[in-house]
Formats: structure tokens, C-alpha cells, sequence
């Protein structure tokens, strides 16, 4: 995330509450930073391209390596029987931070070639060795073990 310099506050009246805005509004991207700390400057620009996942979902990146915008589904919510057409189709890594397990189908409705991703940071960072690179269709989250 980059973060865009402030105006100066303006005079007058609305000096005031323009500061206080300003004061609150970099509080709050700070603990935004935080949350997706940015790579340094000088990190290669696949690295810088990264977004992180957050602690609780399960991550879908559209390209190798965590790269790209990814669909974010928290794990408790359920299962998807048809991903968004953004990611539908393009999936090609997959980070899961949740306490439950996360199997991505290669069709809707949790059918054909699956692969399962371990809870708590498990990672599969090219979806290519299993074949399933760019045909992601479906997301099931539970509590069975992979492997089960």
C-alpha cells in the first residue's frame, strides 16, 4: 500500500476539523500498513506485488507465487460452490490462515481434481503440479483433516 501525502490544513474555521480528520485518517491507514506491511523499496517486483492474507481466510491468488489480487473468503462463513468469475477459473496459488481445512475443486459444486490446503498457513504456491492451475471453480472449508 502506498500512502499519499496530506494537504495542509486549511485556515480558518475548518482548520480544526480538517487536523483532526488528518490525525485520524493516518492513525487508521497506519494500522493499515500494519496489517499488509509493505516490502522495502529495493525487494524484487514479484515480492512487492504480494498481498498478504489475513489471519481467519482463505486466499486464492490468480497468479504463481501469492501474486495478484486474491479472492478472500473468511473460513468460517462456509463453502463456495462457484467462485467469483474474477478469480473462477484463474486461481494458481492458494494461502490458507484459518483453523480449518481448504479444498479448491477443479469444477463447481466440489467436484473433479481437488487439492487441500492444511490449516494455519498452509500454502501451495503453484497450483501447476497438481493440475490445477487456472481452473479453480469451487472453495470447501471444514474440519476434516487433509488427507481424511
Amino acid at each position: 500500500m502506498r500512502l499519499l501525502p496530506l494537504r495542509p490544513p486549511r485556515t480558518g474555521v475548518t482548520a480544526p476539523i480538517t487536523a483532526a480528520v488528518t490525525t485520524v485518517l493516518a492513525a487508521s491507514l497506519i494500522g493499515l500498513a500494519s496489517a499488509h506491511a509493505a516490502p522495502p523499496a529495493g525487494a524484487p517486483a514479484a515480492v512487492r506485488d504480494q498481498i498478504a492474507c489475513p489471519r481467519g481466510f482463505v486466499c486464492i491468488y490468480p497468479d504463481i507465487n501469492f501474486n495478484g489480487q486474491p479472492y478472500v473468503k473468511r473460513a468460517v462463513d462456509g463453502s463456495v460452490r462457484h467462485l467469483p468469475d474474477y478469480i473462477r477459473g484463474k486461481g494458481s496459488s492458494v494461502i490458507n490462515n484459518s483453523s480449518r481445512t481448504a479444498r479448491v475443486y477443479q469444477k463447481d459444486n466440489y467436484f473433479g481434481r481437488h487439492v487441500c490446503v492444511g490449516r494455519e498457513g498452509g500454502t501451495i504456491s503453484d497450483l501447476r503440479s497438481y493440475q490445477l492451475n487456472d481452473t479453480t471453480h469451487s472453495l470447501r472449508n471444514n474440519d476434516t483433516p487433509c488427507g481424511a
